[in-house]
């Protein structure tokens, strides 16, 4: 083995261990306090439900702290980098690792190599662990801490099978009863079967949909052919769980499953869909942020500066402040329908991604 690679092995291991020991620090420290904060908020929901300790500990917490981490992960990847790598500038140790002969793009490898290890890792708890994790703590908010979902959507249209279509003018989930309920199934953008009925009242005994006081025409070229009746019981492929949804429901969702749940949803015609594009596309945007702000932070922190690494923290945090900001902006864009779900979760890696790439220009070589 060559002098001249070995101790490039050295600073490899040298800025991983420092990278990844502050990023697993100030992410502790922060879980840490968010816990006593979200203890603070949450006991009097504790108490007064009578929730069990051994679910608040193992049910909650115990799932609470992988999704926090997760969801702030790479702000705290991004300060950690500052912090760090302003610590060694101002010890001079940057300096000296340029004058010994290592280009500013070789000093950036062992950062990549961490934030590589670090976006395969959130890319994983984001659509696999997070999901299954959140499942639990969901089920629990819903037992102890929320009140029950009261659906209050009006003039419902849905598409519950390819071609068969459902409106109802109100939906009360607390005795699962639909008003003004009318189904229709159109073939060769004809309607040829239609039913509508005062009401509909599902069974939880049979498994069924009660219909009341309908009437059904069936229509073939120019014949018509009607039925009235007083009830009517039927299967439908809807269910009063869809009327309980929160849309949250997508977090215990792994990719897989939320795929097919958008499609479904498409199918029917949801007004959420690009809600749970925005989560789909999130999941894949957020670990490759991981990058950009690794190279972000390098190039902001390498510099020695006069006063300490104050002033370099400060503009840090105000970066990935202004990034969280920039994202949630698009992405209340793309809920709303103004520009597609995925070109509003990747505008701040692209944007971001330019800034980077002015940074690393302005970066001591």
């Amino acid at each position: 083995m060559s002098r001249a690679a070995f101790p490039f092995k050295i600073l490899d291991r040298y800025i991983i261990r420092k990278f990844l020991g502050t990023f697993y620090f100030s992410l502790a420290l922060i879980i840490l306090i968010a816990v006593i904060f979200d203890i603070s908020e949450k006991l009097d929901d504790f108490i007064e439900k009578k929730a069990p300790l051994k679910a608040i500990v193992v049910d909650y917490y115990f799932n609470f702290i992988p999704y926090f981490a997760n969801l702030f992960a790479p702000l705290f990847i991004f300060i950690s980098v500052i912090y760090f790598t302003a610590r060694m500038a101002a010890n001079t140790e940057i300096v000296a690792i340029l004058n010994s002969g290592i280009s500013f793009r070789r000093l950036l490898v062992p950062y990549f190599i961490a934030a590589g290890f670090l976006a395969l890792l959130s890319f994983y708890f984001n659509g696999w662990v997070i999901p299954h994790s959140n499942k639990i703590k969901l089920e629990f908010e819903n037992v102890y801490i929320k009140n029950p979902v009261e659906f209050k959507d009006r003039n419902i249209h849905r598409q519950i099978s390819p071609g068969v279509y459902m409106y109802m003018e109100s939906y009360n989930n607390n005795d699962n009863t639909g008003y003004r309920f009318s189904l229709e199934k159109i073939e060769n953008r004809q309607r040829t079967w239609f039913l509508n009925s005062d009401r509909i009242v599902w069974d939880s005994t049979s498994g069924k949909w009660k219909i009341e006081n309908y009437y059904i025409r069936t229509i073939n070229g120019f014949h018509e052919k009607l039925v009235t009746g007083a009830r009517l019981d039927t299967v439908l492929n809807m269910s009063p769980a869809d009327f309980r949804r929160r849309l949250n429901i997508i977090d215990a969702m792994d990719n897989p499953a939320l795929t097919s749940f958008i499609r479904e949803e498409k199918q029917q015609g949801s007004r959420n869909v690009n809600t749970y594009l925005v989560e789909k596309y999130r999941r894949y945007a957020v670990p490759f942020s991981t990058f950009i702000l690794t190279l972000i932070g390098v190039s902001l922190s390498s510099r020695k500066v006069r006063g300490g690494i104050g002033a370099q923290l400060g503009v840090g945090i105000t970066i990935s402040f202004a990034y969280i900001l920039f994202m949630q902006i698009s992405n209340t864009f793309a809920i709303n329908g103004s520009i597609p779900p995925i070109l509003a979760v990747w505008t701040p890696n692209i944007v971001f991604a330019g800034i980077s790439v002015f940074l690393l220009r302005m970066a001591p070589k």
